[in-house]
């Protein structure tokens, strides 16, 4: 039989034994405890650092460089010129160019000039324009115009062959070129023109038929200061219509085109007889 005192002693000793236990396994979940949150802590700040990362690649990503908004300016600009350009072409089947970008650049020029710019012209169906004078311009300028599609890539082989060969310069242009310089580019010559002249040939032929083009260009050409057109030609040149040209006039005539406002017809007699010769050799 087990004294009361010694039963006392063993029950306080158990009493804190469990208190001891207890009080460990608080301690032990408060360090568990403090330990996960420290982790939780970390990895959301590793997180938010990478995704921080992460949302400033894609933010930098979606800010293009200063190369690609001048690229996209620039198709931009391309892409709205051309638009412009098929849209007065399509307007251009019934209505007649009231103004060009040659006849637009001559004002220009002559606002810089001693010499005063007063435009001369008058549209001319291609029916009432002579005959010869159409043949002359086409033997003269462009002998395979009705052959190709807006740009004759034997002619221009030819002027560079010739180039290479005794040094000149042969323009190698067509007919449909030259109107598309005329409506819509200058007469400065430089790469970037012919870059853009190349294209516009092609376009203008893809809409205009042949006899369309040749007579708005006939309409358009630059003959002299501020003359444009076949009408007001020979009325400054020769004092009569151009319903009324000799073959010798007409052939005259288209021989100042490549510079008009330096050549006259009375000077052109060996060309005119050359064009005369074109002529015969294209059956007209």
């Amino acid at each position: 039989m087990i004294e009361p005192s010694k039963n006392a002693s063993c029950v306080v000793h158990a009493t804190r034994t469990a208190v001891q236990n207890r009080l460990r396994f608080s301690i032990l979940i408060q360090i568990l405890s403090i330990a996960d949150v420290a982790d939780l802590d970390h990895r959301v700040q590793e997180s938010s650092a990478y995704h921080g990362h992460h949302v400033e690649n894609r933010g930098s990503r979606r800010r293009p460089a200063w190369p690609m908004l001048v690229v996209r300016w620039l198709a931009t600009v391309v892409v709205g010129y051309f638009a412009a350009c098929t849209i007065l072409l399509l307007a251009m089947i019934w209505i007649d160019p009231p103004t060009t970008g040659v006849q637009m650049q001559r004002r220009v020029e002559s606002w810089f000039g001693d010499d005063a710019y007063a435009k001369q012209q008058t549209f001319l169906s291609i029916r009432d324009i002579d005959r010869d004078l159409k043949w002359a311009v086409v033997a003269a300028e462009d002998g395979r115009f009705y052959e190709h599609h807006g740009v004759d890539w034997q002619a221009v082989e030819k002027a560079v062959e010739e180039r290479e060969a005794r040094g000149r310069v042969r323009g190698g242009s067509t007919i449909t070129q030259q109107l598309a310089k005329n409506l819509f580019l200058t007469t400065h010559s430089n790469w970037l023109r012919k870059a853009v002249e190349l294209p516009l040939a092609y376009l203008t032929d893809v809409i205009l038929h042949k006899e369309r083009i040749l007579e708005i260009y006939l309409n358009v050409a630059e003959w002299g200061p501020g003359v444009y057109g076949a009408e007001e030609a020979a009325r400054y040149h020769y004092r009569r219509s151009a319903t009324q040209l000799s073959r010798d006039q007409a052939a005259r005539l288209a021989a100042c085109l490549p510079d008009p406002r330096r050549r006259r017809p009375e000077r052109m007699d060996r060309m005119a007889r050359s064009i005369m010769t074109r002529m015969r050799q294209l059956g007209r």
